[in-house]
């Protein structure tokens, strides 16, 4: 396993064991399944966890608490996240550290490395492209975020409970008004793959443009966890579950017929069109650790392959660069 530099951790593993497959959102799992899966990641060198409450309804918490059993966790990284919304000032930091100890105590840890917010970002009175009546839930205004969270974050900090924190997704305007901040985040969560997409979570904005807030943290040196490297299953072989009978999903699996001459591609040069992406993410300039969707020991042990391959050669990344641009 490639050990980066990561400047919140300093150094982090080339891969990260996400917690959206080992809580179930990408396709079915069993609890003794998704343990061992965590067992075999930490096992292989893999030294950073990311989940949050919102997979399975707290099931990838509960996993990575019962496979953290009995282990010494002090070279092992754990990300948590909280989708906040957009509350009154006054509650952010109730709210925040509500939600983290109850991470703190299914995981049974006495911090967390890293806390994300988890809700996307957005300018005050900002217009949803879509799904407008969730927004309230669903993002978090600039203003509550300048004026409420990075206080909040800071005091969390004070108090122990995390090392370091920082943001995901969002309109891209936000992110970017957040990225040059006078206090930038400390690690950035960036959708890496070749559809430049996010897909169905993508509601933010008409048409998403991850490849901005991507350069965007380069220029800046912002520290990169990349993200939807399959883009949630549309660079594989074959989606893993049936769409949402409310077409929330509709996206991904438009994604993932769009994708088809990059699973003919994958074909020709000997890839399974997964490790491809995986191995595309893992090239992309200034990118720490790319986080794994995976659900299963069988699907880790391939991006452990992928990883094992190294990087694309630049022939091979502009070949990809060029495959689906607008």
């Amino acid at each position: 396993m490639q050990i980066r530099d990561f400047k919140p951790f300093g150094q982090i593993s080339s891969l990260t064991l996400g917690g959206g497959g080992i809580g179930n959102v990408w396709g079915e799992t069993t609890r003794k399944e998704a343990v061992e899966t965590v067992n075999l990641a930490l096992q292989s060198g893999i030294n950073h966890l990311d989940v949050a409450p919102m997979y399975g309804k707290g099931e990838a918490e509960r996993v990575v608490g019962e496979a953290a059993k009995d282990k010494n966790l002090n070279d092992i990284n754990i990300t948590t996240k909280c989708r906040l919304g957009n509350p009154k000032n006054k509650d952010v930091y109730d709210i925040l550290n509500n939600s983290l100890c109850r991470s703190l105590e299914t995981m049974n840890v006495e911090k967390v490395n890293l806390f994300l917010l988890h809700s996307q970002l957005i300018e005050d009175d900002y217009e949803l492209y879509k799904f407008n009546e969730g927004k309230e839930k669903n993002t978090t205004t600039l203003s509550c975020y300048f004026n409420a969270v990075i206080p909040a974050f800071a005091r969390l900090k004070l108090e122990g409970k995390i090392d370091h924190w920082g943001i995901g997704l969002g309109q891209e305007e936000a992110l970017i008004k957040a990225i040059n901040y006078s206090e930038p985040p400390e690690a950035m969560q960036c959708a890496v793959n070749i559809l430049n997409s996010i897909g169905s979570i993508g509601y933010i904005s008409k048409k998403s443009n991850p490849n901005k807030i991507l350069e965007a943290c380069q220029i800046n040196q912002i520290p990169i966890l990349a993200i939807r490297a399959v883009q949630a299953g549309a660079l594989t072989s074959s989606m893993d579950r049936e769409p949402h009978v409310s077409g929330a999903d509709l996206d991904d699996f438009n994604d993932y017929k769009k994708a088809a001459p990059f699973r003919e591609l994958a074909k020709e040069w000997g890839h399974s069109p997964a490790s491809l992406a995986h191995r595309y993410a893992l090239s992309v300039k200034n990118v720490s650790s790319v986080i794994l969707g995976i659900k299963n020991r069988v699907e880790l042990k391939e991006c452990l392959k992928a990883e094992e391959k190294g990087k694309l050669k630049p022939h091979e990344m502009e070949i990809l660069d060029d495959m689906f641009e607008d």
